[in-house]
């Protein structure tokens, strides 16, 4: 049997399972099991074993479930919350200023919490209210919370990137430091956009009443919320960048941080901490069981002579190198449509990874581009997985296509971003050779 139809057989399996609802590390492991039956026979299923077992004892996954618990404990402990009412008290009278001011938060959240769905959850039951509230077009106030939850896969401590990192051999601290500059260049794109929108339309996003505009004193006042996590984001990326602590030692760092942050805001309550870990312990079983699961799916995949088939399809793409990449690009974008994030990023950089190297490109600018594709995937309809948060969390009223609608000009913009990293490499590669060489 030729690894053409294999592969068609093998994904073709594969959606048709994701199409019954079955949760994707049991239709991955299912897949991976079955065709290993099938086309080798049980002593084989060795393969399957030792993917697990390998997986299971990776150092680099450690830090996964404790930048999670980080990113809960802010979350829960009410310091998205003091952020939001510091932005609000200084952007308020500026039209868009409370839409600009979450991407803000969005942005500082994402340097402090390794999970994209604690931020966006956080800002949808907080600033989305607000901004409607005080009259904003709904779209924009979706649309930015959505995308603004999402600047935490590129901007350290990524949870994502660890896991790229962990299956591709690409430095984890690299990669962090490499999606810095996208990930604000990202950020500033947001903000231009609902900046430029107010000016043209005011009435979609307007200003604060001169009733409503708080004291100088308030202002200053409300400063003293950004300080904890301010000096939290310095501690976590200096000391990577002081070579102090690697990202695994970073992630226990930052978790005992959130803690003594928690403890300063006076929201350390046993519900707080409970309800933080019972968070993790969800997230972090669903994020191992698809490393496991997928690991066998690739592993599996790749002794069939799925390199092999990428190479072959890839000597044939017009353009050379660069329509290669691009091809990928593309089909990255697309399967990120029918796709869970992870099982991306583990299926198909284990595939991708070792091309982009052989045609000579640096592995760390792709896997940048890949975050960045990674981040689109999140936002896409029909199962971009950002857009079931946002659905599980906003106001009555608004609907599915509310949100889908919302989010549309914003893809646009991570469009923009991958498009920038794609033509110029030196914003990914910049910052973390710089670093190196000191």
């Amino acid at each position: 049997m030729s690894i053409e139809f294999t592969t068609l057989l093998l994904f073709g399996s594969l959606f048709l399972i994701f199409a019954t609802g079955l949760p994707i590390a049991f239709a991955l492991g299912s897949v991976a099991m079955i065709y290993t039956l099938l086309l080798w026979g049980p002593k084989h299923l060795y393969i399957a074993a030792t993917s697990a077992f390998g997986q299971s004892e990776s150092l680099t996954l450690i830090a996964i479930p404790m930048f999670i618990l980080m990113g809960y404990i802010l979350q829960t402990s009410g310091v998205a919350d003091n952020m939001f009412d510091c932005i609000h008290k200084w952007s308020g009278q500026i039209r868009g200023g409370l839409a600009m001011g979450t991407v803000v938060i969005c942005t500082l959240f994402a340097a402090c919490c390794g999970v994209s769905g604690a931020a966006t959850v956080a800002m949808a039951t907080i600033a989305l209210p607000a901004m409607l509230k005080r009259g904003y077009d709904k779209h924009i106030a979706i649309g930015c919370v959505a995308a603004g939850g999402l600047l935490g896969l590129l901007i350290p401590p990524s949870v994502e990137m660890i896991i790229y990192g962990n299956v591709t051999g690409v430095s984890v601290g690299k990669m962090y430091w490499g999606g810095l500059i996208p990930g604000l260049i990202l950020s500033s794109l947001y903000i231009t956009y609902i900046g430029v929108r107010s000016a043209l339309q005011p009435s979609l996003c307007p200003a604060l009443l001169r009733e409503e505009m708080p004291t100088w004193r308030e202002r200053f006042i409300s400063l003293r919320s950004l300080v904890p996590v301010i000096i939290l984001i310095i501690l976590i990326l200096g000391g990577m960048y002081r070579g102090i602590f690697t990202p695994t030692e970073g992630s226990f760092v930052g978790a005992i941080g959130a803690v003594i942050c928690a403890a300063i805001y006076r929201n350390l309550r046993w519900k707080v901490i409970k309800e933080s870990l019972i968070k993790t312990l969800r997230i972090s079983s669903m994020v191992m069981w698809i490393v496991i699961t997928v690991s066998c799916f690739s592993n599996i995949y790749s002794a069939l002579g799925a390199q092999e088939l990428a190479l072959k399809i890839a000597s044939r793409m017009p353009g050379g190198g660069y329509g290669v990449i691009i091809i990928m690009q593309l089909s990255l974008i697309f399967l990120g449509m029918i796709m869970d994030d992870f099982a991306v990023i583990l299926i198909f950089a284990p595939i991708y990874a070792p091309i982009v190297q052989l045609l000579g490109f640096d592995p760390l600018w792709f896997g940048i581009l890949f975050m960045v594709n990674i981040q689109m995937a999140w936002l896409t309809p029909p199962y971009g997985f950002n857009l079931f948060y946002m659905r599980g969390a906003v106001p009555k009223g608004i609907t599915m296509v509310d949100i889908y609608r919302s989010v549309i000009p914003f893809i646009g913009l991570q469009f923009i971003c991958l498009v920038l990293v794609l033509r110029f490499p030196i914003l990914a590669t910049w910052l973390p050779n710089l670093l190196i060489r000191r």
